[in-house]
């Protein structure tokens, strides 16, 4: 489920962000990394809304860099390109 527009969509759909056990937060483009993960939608208005709502801070309960929601636009965008 996208935590932006929390549609139910196919895990491939979806890009997975995840924060492992040290509390460190990365984009997950295998979508295997271990750790708990949330996943928002390759669409901008579910990326805007991410961004603007800070909804990885309120999934993940604890400060997110702006380094990271950073690293979602541009994951984002690079998949919108192909």
């Amino acid at each position: 489920m996208c935590i932006a527009c929390r549609q139910m969509k196919d895990k491939r759909e979806l890009l997975r962000i995840v924060k492992n056990k040290d509390n460190e937060i990365s984009v997950d483009l295998t979508g295997k990394k271990n750790g708990r993960g949330a996943y928002i939608c390759k669409e901008l208005e579910c990326l805007a809304k991410l961004k603007k709502q800070k909804l990885l801070n309120k999934t993940f309960k604890c400060a997110i860099n702006d380094d990271i929601y950073a690293e979602v636009e541009e994951a984002i965008l690079e998949y919108r390109q192909n």
